[in-house]
């Protein structure tokens, strides 16, 4: 007799080998809708994408046009070297496109602990990791945000506590735009609630989880924040390597508003870009948007591919915040 939980309703989305390992016995358990995430984004929809590493105009143009050929909805798209590796000529090209195309554009904020002098990040422990090390380091994220969003860019990539919170009193304040978003960092991304929690009162727009956290852990962040979370679908070698794409349908219920992040693994890094690294740049943009192709694909075969945000959002709706004293 086969005692095993049914399969997902036909009208529902299914989960992968559902009806096959069903009728062997080896059936999924049901899923509950108290692990479900309770919250979208202000349009309605669960999920947006989005396709990091665009380090400069030609890598954009490359985006912009595979995700056409390729019929692959991008939300947004991330630079990783930072604001100080382009130039005005370079910002205000990236900031045309994207408005052409509905597309936000994130540009992360100046100098960070392992282009710095200092020696800890290089040790066995990490040291610092990436934050800003010392004032000036501070002073220099600080100068990329003006400069960054009086070019006309309104979301900015953040690796340290302290910028975000400065750059957050910076926007309270009317010195950056109000509209300004602010993204956390993978390379500081929090591993438990509590932690994710602060990013969102310290001005986070949305939280760059570590892409090994498991689905429990992101109904756990669920249940004390709303701000928008960003994971790796595929990571980076430098980020695990994770490759997560048949998990795609269970993460977006349990952790929306999700952006799907189409890393490419195997990969060499590219930061800082520079022509040197052209050609490597632009074929690896490529191949990230037909990852996404493979992965919203998958969400099709599923029947999951409903709930995508539509295209042209960026806000992330109401978020808790500190109280910034006088």
């Amino acid at each position: 007799m086969n005692d095993a939980p049914a399969s997902a309703p036909a009208t529902g989305p299914r989960r992968p080998g559902d009806a096959a390992l069903t009728s062997l016995g080896l059936g999924p358990a049901p899923l509950s809708p108290a692990d479900a995430s309770p919250y979208s984004f202000p349009d309605g929809g669960s999920w947006r994408t989005e396709v990091p590493s665009v380090e400069g105009p030609e890598a954009l143009a490359a985006v912009l046009e595979e995700s056409a050929r390729l019929d692959v909805p991008v939300h947004r798209v991330s630079q990783g070297s930072g604001v100080w590796m382009l130039t005005d000529a370079e910002i205000t090209e990236m900031v045309r496109g994207c408005a052409e195309r509905g597309v936000e554009l994130c540009l992360f904020t100046g100098p960070r602990g392992t282009w710095d002098t200092g020696a800890s990040a290089r040790t066995d422990s990490g040291g610092a990791g990436l934050r800003a090390r010392g004032h000036d380091a501070l002073a220099g994220c600080v100068e990329d945000a003006l400069r960054a969003t009086g070019l006309g860019v309104r979301c900015l990539l953040v690796a340290d506590e302290g910028v975000l919170w400065t750059l957050h009193r910076l926007r309270e304040g009317g010195t950056l735009p109000a509209d300004t978003t602010f993204k956390v960092s993978a390379l500081i991304g929090p591993v438990n609630p509590a932690s994710y929690a602060v990013f969102e009162r310290l001005g986070a727009d949305s939280v760059n989880i570590p892409s090994d956290l498991t689905p429990a852990h992101l109904t756990e962040i669920r249940r004390v924040s709303r701000a928008p979370m960003d994971l790796y679908i595929e990571a980076p070698d430098d980020l695990g390597g994770y490759v997560r794409m048949y998990e795609v349908a269970e993460l977006i219920r349990r952790g929306a508003p999700l952006y799907l992040k189409f890393g490419l693994a195997r990969s060499p890094g590219i930061y800082p870009y520079g022509r040197h690294l052209r050609e490597l740049a632009l074929t690896t943009a490529r191949e990230r948007v037909r990852r996404g192709r493979l992965a919203l694909d998958l969400l099709a075969r599923h029947g999951a591919d409903g709930d995508m945000a539509p295209l042209g959002g960026r806000l992330p709706g109401p978020l808790d915040r500190f109280e910034i004293s006088s």
